[in-house]
């Protein structure tokens, strides 16, 4: 893997601070995937999902999304239904929308 980005090593010394913090967490998370540390990246949003599995939807949707993208169908399946039931416990139908066409693209 790369070295870390400057905006990684601000966002893990923010989290450092303040680790409870889920804004920084989803943060950290989505930087590992964008500078393609997946494991990491997705171990952090799937701790994330496990510390607060109502309210963190956009996690879920990386998280699926990101399986989507390596081709890993089932993981993806199963993140993204997970996640689209949450969006719509909490009346998010925009964000269950998005993961419907992830969803459907598997297919």
């Amino acid at each position: 893997m790369a070295e870390k980005s400057r905006r990684r090593l601000m966002l893990e010394q923010s989290l450092a601070e303040d680790p409870s913090d889920p804004f920084l967490r989803y943060g950290v998370a989505v930087q590992c995937l964008r500078e393609g540390d997946l494991e990491e990246g997705r171990e952090r949003l799937a701790a994330l999902i496990d510390d607060h599995p109502a309210d963190q939807v956009a996690a879920y949707q990386q998280l699926g999304q990101s399986y989507a993208e390596t081709g890993e169908r089932d993981a993806a399946a199963a993140t993204l239904r997970a996640g689209i039931a949450k969006a719509q416990a909490n009346g998010n139908w925009h964000a269950a929308a998005e993961m419907e066409q992830v969803l459907a693209s598997l297919s």
